[in-house]
């Protein structure tokens, strides 16, 4: 998988992680990073005037949600500038890439939509070789969460979570999931690239995390087909979360990254009992790929 163009998504919270992981990626790749800010409609509140809000109570509302949009987006959009100039990235408006392959001088573009988060993000993000958002507890912002969970289901490309505080290197030590589901096997797809540019990589298995599918060893197979060298490890649950056991191998490891197959159980099944997507989301202190 060649990694050209990385989408980032922009909020409030979590924009100095996102946007260093996704430079350390491009640095890596010699890709273009994609920032987009996507604004709500100030026209979504019209409906309120069948809620017996007058008109001009409408336009107020509709006036001050503008307003607010355009103070957030600037604030953003300084961060962004301060970001780039600091790291010498070269500027490029949205859409307008004139890349040989053989380019690898890095840039960047800034680009704002208005819609929802499906129309404005997850439409780009079908066209990034892979989209960085923040860190999911480190925002209230409950757009920002949707949005992380909208590129998962309906983008068909890797979602990379950036760590919770700014990481100082990406994909040298590699940890990949496996667990035989189609899942596994989308995420582990994504991470090769990185997993051949790695300095070490380990396979991950448990038999409290295995589906029906191909075992581990295989996997390693695999791997090696791609010229990749990875070792095997078992880990075991913690206190019964799998999660826990997952993260605490990868910290064993020394990993930066770590690459798995999101919602093989239904979202609906993990919001309700826990699973391991929720504690990888919530809990994870490295860099996370994510695939479906």
């Amino acid at each position: 998988m060649d990694i050209r163009n990385i989408l980032v998504p922009l909020y409030d919270g979590g924009t100095d992680s996102a946007l260093t992981t996704a430079l350390l990626f491009a640095r890596k790749f010699g890709a273009h990073i994609s920032a987009l800010v996507a604004t709500g409609d100030a026209r979504d509140v019209a409906p309120l005037a069948g809620e017996g809000l007058s008109g001009a109570m409408v336009e107020e509302m509709m006036q001050a949600t503008e307003a607010e949009d355009r103070k957030r987006v600037l604030q953003i959009k300084a961060k962004f500038d301060a970001f780039t100039q600091k790291h010498d990235l070269r500027p490029q408006r949205p859409l307008s890439w004139d890349r040989s392959p053989d380019d690898t001088g890095l840039s960047a573009s800034f680009d704002i939509v208005t819609g929802s988060a499906h129309d404005a993000v997850v439409w780009r993000a079908r066209l990034a070789d892979m989209t960085v958002v923040p860190h999911m507890s480190e925002t209230d912002n409950a757009r920002a969460t949707e949005t992380l969970h909208a590129i998962l289901f309906d983008s068909g490309r890797p979602l990379i979570v950036a760590p919770p505080r700014i990481p100082a290197v990406v994909g040298r030590r590699l940890c990949i999931a496996w667990n035989g589901t189609a899942e596994a096997s989308a995420a582990l797809r994504s991470t090769l690239a990185v997993a051949q540019s790695a300095d070490a990589v380990r396979v991950l298995v448990s038999p409290d995390y295995h589906r029906i599918g191909p075992e581990g060893e295989r996997v390693i197979a695999y791997l090696n087909l791609h010229g990749v060298h990875a070792d095997l490890h078992e880990f075991r649950s913690i206190d019964r979360s799998v999660g826990a056991g997952m993260l605490a191998a990868a910290r064993a490891f020394e990993a930066d990254m770590l690459s798995l197959g999101a919602y093989s159980h239904s979202r609906l099944r993990q919001m309700i009992i826990g699973g391991v997507t929720r504690h990888v989301l919530e809990k994870a202190d490295l860099t996370v790929l994510m695939s479906r």
